[in-house]
């Protein structure tokens, strides 16, 4: 039998369709479940909340005039806090989360000490495009929150 012998039938045209579709249907299927297990979660547990001293936050952190980035090499991770000047700020409190961008699974909440021009934490950690989630807060009491990216090649 030649190929010119065979005939497309209806049968035929509903497996490829059911199969083409099949595959399809697999794959998102598999993309949503991804997408929703490494999803970090909530940023606030109330957004209209959040959203009524947003405008104060950001007025009263911009006046600040803090400039703020990162560095990582060496084992450790190096953040620049600097006022409108370029002079390294020294904060009261200072927390930060570093981590991956896309999932929670490798964060770390390091530990930094303030050098007299930056701070330094020791971490370990592998290439890639991370987050520092950090909030401070200035000597006069203001907060600051900022989410800063890192990328380590």
């Amino acid at each position: 039998m030649t190929t010119a012998d065979r005939k497309l039938t209806g049968w035929h045209v509903l497996a490829i369709f059911t199969g083409a579709f099949g595959v399809i249907i697999a794959v998102n299927l598999a993309l949503a479940f991804n997408a929703v297990s490494t999803f970090p979660g909530l940023e606030v547990r109330n957004s209209y909340v959040a959203s009524q001293s947003f405008d104060a936050r950001r007025d009263a952190q911009q006046a600040l005039g803090w400039q703020v980035r990162a560095e990582a090499g060496g084992g450790q991770v190096t953040l620049w806090i600097e006022d409108a000047g370029g002079r390294p700020v020294q904060v009261t409190e200072l927390h930060a989360v570093l981590g991956r961008a896309t999932h929670v699974k490798d964060d770390l909440e390091p530990a930094f000490t303030f050098t007299g021009r930056n701070y330094v934490a020791a971490a370990q950690i592998g290439p890639g495009n991370w987050n520092v989630r950090m909030t401070a807060r200035a000597l006069d009491g203001t907060p600051f929150a900022q989410r800063v990216i890192l990328r380590v090649e």
